[in-house]
Formats: structure tokens, sequence, C-alpha cells
């Protein structure tokens, strides 16, 4: 036999041997033990409560493929709940209360401590709350708090179906309503009395089987807190609320008062801080929030250059979990306060990132930029995502000597570029409070010196409404006087009547809630590197459009 056939003999040959042997598959996606198993493994930790899961019906559910996050409490943990329920070990221990535990300690989602913020977690437990989470310091250093009960000894171990946290007390989830919970404690007497009088505490009493209806937030005030406002009992808050004598009556101002505390949804203090305003059960009126030196304030905003202080809600005594929500404690009294329409004169480029840092504002320009689509060096400015390198960039434009700034209120201005496609396609700014009513809408810019062959026409959305009229950045204002040029929708703005500073009307809106509000500026036809925006102008429709105009060091003319 040649060498050659030999090779493709011996080249059959292990064909068929490869084709006769049985091959082995993983059946899992791991090489780790399963919920379980891991407790199984360490039975000196966990042993009770793997006890636990098996007579309550969920040991073979959680040593199965899944992606799971499981609280875990230690032996001794699991034996002082015990004790506290009066059960001498699991089997004693009543089932329905071994399946709560199981469901209060389970989330049917795989959470790492890198979820582990100042507030609740993303996804609520299987029994159908929320935990929260925190961070305490002990003796032995810094550490998770979950629930404000049990500290995590060992985070983020990866098991077969997901990730189970130690812990070193069993979580107990919330017994009571949002009703109950206060009326057990006598430091809220006269809060609770309003809640009964206004039937508002038959809603907070509520568990609604439906969980898109269950949440809700209260913001309480202590008996202190009224007191501090010369409010010492319920007569005192009805006489100086109830107007009509009636407080369950929708129009009564002690129902206002009660609903302005109530807010639809579970927002615990990291949810309430994450957004700059929240819709109240009083139709049409918001509460502002915002972090100021890590407290958390409720509605301090300034209304025509005048700063309304706020109040802080008490962090230490908030936070407060019940089985249709969670309520917070507040240091101050606060009631619905009824404004009639105000023109807003809004400075675009007084904006809270340039504030800190004032060897810039009002002193140099400044480039902002983007580093990625995903980052936002802003928390009111956005732009769409250009992918033209450079134009990726956002600048604080101070320019005292120059054409183009030296008009401007303040003298600055931002500095934009807009274009489709490779342009950043959007501009989105978030407003000032701004006082429910109908409002004309002016867009204030400085043209450059080109000519009207030149385009970056923009459309204008608010709050996601078209205006119907579009402006152009780079179109000089008409001439006329300030009515026949008010007629056809421009307007002088500034104190110098340069004509590159232009005031253009976009549209009439109607915001219907006191609150901050989004303005959109979308490209449609032209592309510019260089878009200088200065202000925006929102005037109730019955006042004065054309007065007051700006000098360059903002102060207001109105003649």
């Amino acid at each position: 036999m040649t060498r050659k056939k030999l090779f493709y003999m011996m080249v059959l040959i292990c064909g068929v041997l490869t084709a006769c042997t049985k091959t082995t598959l993983k059946q899992s996606t791991t090489e780790d033990v399963n919920i379980v198993g891991y407790l199984r493994q360490h039975p000196d930790s966990f042993s009770l409560f793997e006890k636990v899961l098996v007579r309550a019906g969920y040991s073979d559910y959680l040593n199965a493929y899944g992606a799971y996050t499981c609280f875990v409490p230690t032996n001794s943990a699991v034996q002082l709940w015990l004790t506290k329920i009066k059960a001498g070990n699991v089997e004693a221990a009543d089932i329905n209360t071994l399946q709560d535990m199981v469901k209060f300690h389970l989330l049917n989602d795989t959470l790492t401590t890198a979820s582990f913020k100042d507030g609740k977690l993303p996804v609520p437990t299987m029994y159908g709350q929320f935990l929260v989470t925190g961070v305490a310091s002990g003796e032995r250093g810094s550490s998770y708090l979950i629930n404000r009960q049990g500290a995590v000894t060992r985070s983020n171990v990866k098991v077969g179906n997901g990730l189970i946290h130690v812990i070193d007390q069993v979580l107990e989830p919330a017994k009571q309503s949002i009703a109950e919970e206060l009326a057990a404690k006598s430091d809220f007497s006269i809060f609770v009395e309003a809640m009964k009088a206004t039937g508002y505490y038959d809603l907070l009493n509520r568990v609604d089987p439906d969980t898109a209806k269950r949440w809700m937030t209260v913001i309480a005030e202590s008996n202190k807190t009224l007191a501090d406002s010369g409010i010492f009992s319920f007569a005192d808050l009805k006489a100086r609320y109830s107007h009509t004598g009636n407080p369950a009556g929708a129009n009564d101002s002690l129902h206002m008062y009660m609903a302005y505390h109530i807010l639809g949804g579970i927002k615990f203090l990291g949810d309430i801080i994450n957004s700059p305003s929240h819709q109240t059960l009083q139709p049409q009126e918001v509460i502002s929030t915002q972090l100021i030196n890590q407290e958390v304030v409720v509605n301090e905003n300034v209304f025509n250059g005048v700063l309304e202080k706020g109040m802080t809600i008490d962090r230490v005594a908030s936070d407060n979990a019940a089985t249709n929500g969670v309520w917070h404690s507040i240091e101050g009294h606060y009631q619905v306060k009824y404004r009639k329409p105000t023109a807003v004169f809004w400075d675009v480029a007084t904006f809270e990132e340039i504030l800190k840092l004032p060897a810039t504002y009002r002193k140099a320009s400044k480039d902002f930029t983007r580093q990625s689509e995903a980052d936002q060096p802003f928390k009111d400015i956005t732009w769409g995502w250009g992918a033209l390198a450079g134009t990726n960039v956002l600048t604080y434009y101070y320019a005292p000597t120059v054409s183009i700034g030296m008009y401007c209120n303040y003298q600055d201005a931002i500095k934009m570029p807009l274009g489709l496609p490779n342009r950043p396609t959007y501009l989105e700014l978030r407003t000032p409070p701004i006082i429910k009513g109908k409002y004309k809408i002016w867009i204030c810019y400085s043209a450059r010196n080109q000519s009207t062959s030149s385009q970056q026409l923009c459309e204008v959305y608010v709050n996601g409404t078209l205006m119907p009229r579009t402006f152009n950045f780079v179109v000089k204002r008409p001439t006329g006087t300030a009515a026949e040029l008010e007629a056809i929708g421009y307007k002088q703005y500034t104190e110098n009547t340069a004509s590159q500073m232009v005031g253009r009307l976009v549209g009439t809106y109607e915001f219907t809630t006191t609150d901050r509000q989004i303005i959109r500026i979308n490209p449609i036809n032209g592309t510019q590197n260089d878009n200088y925006l200065d202000m925006i102008h929102f005037i109730p429709v019955d006042d004065n459009q054309v007065f007051p105009r700006f000098k360059p060091d903002g102060t207001q003319i109105f003649q």
C-alpha cells in the first residue's frame, strides 16, 4: 500500500470514529450553581433560609434557570426573625408568612450594587413592594442598608440564575397604608385630621389591587411644622384655609391644601430629586424640587426676579414605605400659590453649569463639549448628536467688544452649531418656572453679518407643540416702527437699534401648569456653526409685547 493510499484510509477511519462518538452538550449557560445550590454549599451560613425556601415551595423555583436578585439573610438573622414571629423553628412558622418573607427578598431581575442608590430599587420585589437602599456607617465602616433594616455583608455573589446579596437582618414589608402609618404617629395628628376632613384619609388607606393605580406619595407636615407657621390645632388650620366651611369640597382651600401635598405614583427621595417638578392631586398644580447642598428642597423658585425660599424635606424622617406608597416629612408649611400670568424674560446664557464658574461667567467665553452621544454636560440643556467632529460643542459666548455680543443682554449668549444631517439636529432647553396662562413667545438672537441668502431656518416646539412661525438665525430685523414690526412678528428687544439684534415671535402657547417648560429648536433649512441665542421672552398675551427692552448691563427700559 502506497503512502498516499494509507493517508486516505486513516482519514476515513478517523471520520467514522468521530461520527460514532457521543457528543456531550452543556444543559446550562454557566458553570455556577443556582441560588439554592449556593445556599446548600454554605449550610453554616444559610441552612435556615434554605429550609424556608423548601417549606414555602420556592426551592425548585430558585434552583431552575432564571435571572433573579435574592437578598439572603444569614442563619442568625432568620433565627431572630423566627423568635420575633413566635415560631420555634421553620416548621412551626405559618406557611403564608414564609411565602411572603421569600417574595419580599426576591426580585425578578439581576441588580448589582451599582443600582443601590439613595432611594428605591428600580423594580419591585415579588411581594409587590419596593425596597429602599442607602449607605450606613458602623463600627466596621460603611455598608449598604436595605429598607433601613438589613446591612449587606457580602454583595454581588454571581450564581447561575442571578445574584445574591447577603444581609444580616430579615427584611419585613410594610403592613399599614400611608393613612394608617401617619395616624399611628401623634406628631402628625393635625395633618391626619385634615386628611379625614377632606376625604383623603380614605383614599390613602386603600390598597388598589391594580398596581398601576395603587401607589401614592404624601409630603406630610408635622404638628411642629404647622406650629412654626402659627397653626396649633386642626381648628386653626381649618380657620386659615377652609373658606367654604366644607373641607370635603374640591373648591375648598383646605381640600386644595391637602391635594397639593399628595403626588401620584410612588416617589422616594431618590425619585423626587431626579425630576425638577411633580404633579400633585390638585389639578394643574405641581411642586418643584431640587437638591441644594445635599438637601431636598420643595418650591424654591425665582419668580419675576424674586427668590421664593423653599421648604426642606427631613431626609431622616422620610422615605417611609407603606402598603400603598411612601410618605415624607417636610420641615416647612406650604400651600398652593395662585399667581397671575407674569412675563418671563429668560436669559438663556445664565444656566447652572456656567454659574459654577465665576472666573468665566460674564468674563470670558467657554466651550462645553459632549464627548459622546451618551455624555450630558448640562442639567437643563441638551442637543441632538451631530456626526460631524467638532460640532457637538455649546459655547458660552461672552463678547463685550464684538458686535455679535456687545448688544446682547449682559453681553453674552449661547452659540450652537445646527444643521441636517451632520451637525446637531436640535437644541432643547428647560425654562425657568412659568406661571400657567397664555403667552406669546419671542426668540431673541444676534444675527451674523450674512446675506439673506444664508440659511439657518428653524422651527420651535413648546412642550412638544409646534409653533406656527419659523425664525432664521442669520436674518436681521426688518425696518419699521415698533407697531409695524410687531404686526409682522418682529421687535427690537435691546436698547441698541442694531438690526442684528432680533426678537422674533414664533407663536402663542397656553401653559396649563405652573412649572418649568421645554423649548426645542429644530433646524429645517441651512447649516451654520455660529447661531447666537440670547434670550427667550414669554409675555402674557394681554401685556405689552415691545417693552421692556434691555441694556447690555441687563437694565430694563420700559419706555
